[in-house]
């Protein structure tokens, strides 16, 4: 398959889990957000010179194809695991920025202020990840091997969860046990498939897990 009959189809498969298009590079922060949501989430591609509706438009100049590397080895901390490779179609130059997971999540990016902040993928969005997902990472590596313990404050968050999906701060008022404990509970409960979490309506919820 040659590059242009690859890429297209590529475009055709649209924005998703694991695959998203930019324009431009304008700004080697913005585009971090992208690099850590893939690296934190499944990993994924960036199509860099492909508009929203699939149209090859283009990279336009060096300067870009230097802040996509920008994105990855200065925004990034750590330091996300990226492979660029270019194509060249119809006289344009189309860059295909893969971002596998990582495995020292979180991958967090820098902002303008330089403060870091870790995304996941949802869908087609880059989101900003819970306090929920940094305790499951958190507790990723000490939790290895380990048992789930019902204690009383576990027994009584799992009651608040036994009628609807709630948010964290939901489940915080009515279970009247400290938010940060709130978030070290979930976290292990959600590593061990008692509860789970959705994305709707812009917020994260939770719920006890089915099946």
């Amino acid at each position: 398959m040659d590059d242009k009959h690859y890429l297209k189809r590529l475009i055709s498969e649209g924005e998703h889990q694991q695959q998203d298009f930019k324009y431009r590079v304008s700004d080697a922060q913005k585009l971090a957000k992208s690099v850590s949501a893939f690296a934190n989430t499944d990993g994924g591609r960036l199509l860099i010179g492909v508009r929203d509706d699939g149209v090859m438009s283009g990279v336009r100049s060096e300067e870009e194809i230097y802040m996509m590397h920008q994105a990855a080895y200065r925004y990034c901390r750590p330091e996300a695991s990226i492979k660029f490779d270019t194509f060249h179609v119809e006289g344009r130059t189309i860059v295909l920025a893969t971002v596998p997971p990582s495995d020292k999540r979180p991958v967090c990016a820098v902002d303008d202020a330089g403060k870091l902040c870790a995304y996941i993928r949802i869908a087609d969005e880059n989101i900003v990840a819970s306090p929920v997902h940094l305790a499951i990472w958190r507790e990723s590596q000490k939790l290895q091997g380990s048992v789930m313990t019902y204690t009383d404050s576990v027994r009584k968050l799992l009651d608040a969860l036994t009628t609807q999906r709630m948010t964290l701060n939901q489940l915080v008022r009515r279970s009247a046990i400290p938010r940060p404990k709130v978030i070290t509970m979930l976290a292990r409960l959600i590593r061990f498939r008692v509860v789970q979490w959705e994305y709707a309506d812009q917020q994260f919820l939770f719920r006890i897990q089915e099946g």
